[in-house]
């Protein structure tokens, strides 16, 4: 069974380089898009909120209103090969790892392995 070969990253982005993150990220995205190998791309922005007692209830989220320390993204990029992964990654620090950690309140972290379902 061929297992494909995933990253989740979490980058916590400075309140006042949240504009300046935001349209970076199209032109990540767009160079992130023609690596090869590529089987799936996703970005969240992290803008709800939920507890026990909306769980218990069924209830919707409910939106943010204020920022804390951060405002969170999550990238979720596969690929067909942990090779493939290597060089995609490689291409896109060499462009923009400078770009992407001036707006991070710390480096960001990386959950990698290979997707199981």
């Amino acid at each position: 069974m061929n297992h494909n070969f995933a990253e989740i990253a979490i980058y916590q982005v400075k309140p006042a380089k949240v504009e300046e993150f935001e349209t970076l990220l199209q032109e990540v995205a767009a160079t992130q898009r023609e690596q090869a190998g590529l089987k799936d791309l996703k970005y969240v922005k992290r803008e709800y909120h939920i507890d026990y007692e909306q769980i218990r209830e069924g209830l919707p989220p409910q939106k943010i209103t204020r920022i804390v320390k951060c405002v969170k993204y999550i990238l979720f990029w596969e690929f067909e090969t942990k090779e493939a992964y290597g060089k995609a990654l490689q291409s896109i620090y060499q462009k923009y790892e400078k770009e992407i950690n001036r707006c991070l309140i710390v480096p960001h972290d990386k959950l990698i392995g290979e997707r199981i379902y």
